[in-house]
């Protein structure tokens, strides 16, 4: 009975803290996603900082230029996008008039061999969008309103980075006398762990930002070599959104498959398109994210998809982006933490004697990759070794 009861009430306790998460992540998002997007970008420029800071620039400057860096960079970004959507609005005409062309192509092989007139309206459809849009505007501008107010917590990024780097080593030594007070077994555990959640940060956004170069060229080489109009803007957005898993590569792949379907006379280029971002997807997947990501992010295929799941039901688009790093610095807790180290299991890595088998360009696409880190690794422990001699410390 005494068993039971504690059953009961372990379970109680777990869904009241999982239900009380949620709300409070609901309720206060527009405080928790600033911090959280602070705490991430707070994380990657802190080696930036200290860099500054070793050639005796004071912290009050080193800070303050590692932001005003990531700004202009970000500013950069988005003035391309800018720029390239301008162009591309101007093509609405070409699709409408495509759409036409088509759809007089169809309704004419109707006619032709079955002998159906105008069994299909497409100047209604185009009213019917048109109205659906007119009579939904609220909706949109409620939708739009909402962007707006979280552009306006965006700038509340800056300043909360600020004082992130700016404290950063106070705000350490405030999680070590939070949780590592209470013996030397516990703080060391929690020094690890916030070592473990800085690499893991920083190894999962510099190789993210890493990949996201990489699949930008390969996928706007592939759409000027195919001859597609803005292959730039496709390619790099197609990249861009490869920041969430599974989905986002897919919705890259749509726009410029539409767009090759609207503009170009021949039905083989949109799949053309289509099985070059699947060859692509297969050379991230398998070959640049094991290689410049690692173990860093070790989280399997089906819990990044429950997590994107979940981050979208949460936080929208938002937290589709922000769930995956958010997962790996819980199983790095998980991970470290005796009672929690199961669920640390389930996250992680598929070991090999429970993976189904891949196919054969697949298989040879990891096996090149896991060559090429286990040689990696073995610099870096070479480095790190003559680095350890150099200075005494033991490796």
């Amino acid at each position: 009975m005494n068993k039971n009861q504690s059953w009961v009430a372990t379970y109680t306790y777990i869904l009241a803290a999982i239900m009380l998460t949620v709300y409070a992540m609901i309720v206060a998002k527009s405080l928790i996603q600033p911090l959280l997007f602070s705490l991430f970008f707070s994380i990657l420029l802190s080696p930036f900082c200290g860099l500054m800071e070793r050639y005796k620039i004071p912290r009050y400057l080193s800070v303050p230029i590692a932001i005003i860096s990531g700004l202009l960079v970000l500013f950069g970004i988005g003035f391309f996008f800018y720029s390239q959507l301008t162009d591309f609005a101007g093509d609405t005409d070409i699709f409408r008039e495509r759409f036409e062309e088509i759809a007089g192509n169809v309704q004419a092989f109707l006619e032709s061999w079955f002998g159906i007139e105008q069994i299909i309206d497409f100047q209604m459809i185009l009213d019917s969008i048109q109205n659906i849009i007119r009579e939904n505007t609220s909706t949109l501008t409620s939708g739009l309103a909402g962007a707006a107010s979280a552009l306006t917590s965006i700038f509340l990024v800056p300043v909360l980075m600020f004082f992130m780097l700016l404290y950063r080593d106070f705000l350490k030594q405030f999680f070590m006398r939070l949780f590592g007070s209470r013996g030397e077994v516990e703080s060391g555990t929690t020094k690890l762990i916030i070592d473990k959640v800085k690499i893991v940060v920083q190894g999962y956004l510099t190789g993210i930002i890493a990949v996201i170069f990489i699949l930008a060229v390969l996928n706007s080489t592939m759409l000027l070599i195919i001859g597609i109009e803005h292959a730039v803007f496709f390619g790099t957005f197609a990249a861009m959104l490869n920041v969430i898993p599974f989905v986002g590569p897919l919705f890259g792949a749509v726009l410029p498959v539409l767009y090759s379907l609207f503009t170009m006379d021949s039905l083989l280029i949109p799949v053309i398109i289509m099985a070059g971002f699947y060859v692509i997807q297969m050379m991230e997947g398998n070959i640049f994210t094991p290689i410049i990501v690692g173990n860093k992010v070790s989280i399997n295929a089906f819990i990044a998809l429950l997590l994107l799941f979940i981050g979208a039901q949460i936080w929208g688009i938002i937290g589709m982006i922000l769930i995956i790093p958010m997962g790996a610095i819980l199983k790095v807790i998980f991970d470290e933490v005796d009672s929690l180290k199961p669920i640390g299991f389930l996250m992680g890595t598929v070991p090999d004697e429970y993976k189904s088998r891949k196919s054969v360009l697949a298989e040879k696409m990891s096996d090149f990759s896991e060559r090429v880190g286990n040689e990696k690794d073995g610099k870096k422990k070479k480095a790190d070794g003559i680095n350890s001699e150099d200075t005494g410390e033991d490796t």
